[in-house]
């Protein structure tokens, strides 16, 4: 009896041991494009111009679409006492220099946060989703500035296991200056980039 334990016993070792010494399949590789993601980190990357300079008309639509109420927005008065002039809203950042989804004679538009996508084609990682998101405000917007961006990969982590699956997380800045080079902002995006267990 404790022969045929023994025997049992070796056989499930050597399974398991067969089993380590498996070749790795694609889905558990994730050294895959690693030197070049690499490579981007703290390198400004995408830099986009906005396709047409702020205007106050889309700071009336955009206060009514939250009834924003703010004087500033809606006062000439207000606003020069506060602000010393109109400003955006400051949640408009992005609407400066996001690219429109079509333009005439354009076959390709910008994707906004290319380098998060970039991230997941180099990496082979096919699905990804943000997780957090921050944005830290400069100088005002005014009317009649052209708002331009650039973005930098700050950090790309180790192989992480999550519930939605194994990947690695990365956090990207999205610098963004008027026509003047003033810094009017930075939207800091931490993404997680993972294929599904």
């Amino acid at each position: 009896m404790q022969r045929k334990s023994l025997i049992a016993s070796l056989w499930c070792s050597l399974d398991h041991l067969a089993g380590l010494l498996k070749p790795m399949s694609g889905n558990d590789d994730f050294t895959i494009g690693l030197e070049q993601a690499l490579a981007w980190i703290d390198v400004e990357r995408h830099a986009m111009r906005g396709q047409f300079e702020v205007e106050r008309g889309c700071f009336f639509n955009a206060c009514a679409a939250v009834g924003n109420g703010n004087p500033i927005y809606w006062d000439d008065e207000a606003a020069a006492a506060i602000t010393g002039g109109p400003s955006a809203p400051l949640t408009m950042l992005s609407a400066w220099f996001r690219p429109h989804y079509w333009m005439p004679g354009e076959d390709a538009i910008p994707l906004p946060w290319q380098t998060h996508f970039d991230l997941k084609q180099t990496l082979a990682l096919p699905e990804a989703v943000a997780t957090d998101s921050e944005v830290v405000f400069g100088a005002l917007v005014r009317p009649g500035d052209r708002i331009t961006s650039v973005e930098t990969l700050r950090s790309l982590s180790d192989v992480k296991t999550t519930r939605l699956g194994r990947g690695r997380f990365w956090v990207i800045d999205c610098l963004c200056r008027n026509q003047h080079g003033e810094w009017v902002g930075t939207e800091t995006m931490t993404g997680f980039g993972y294929r599904k267990a």
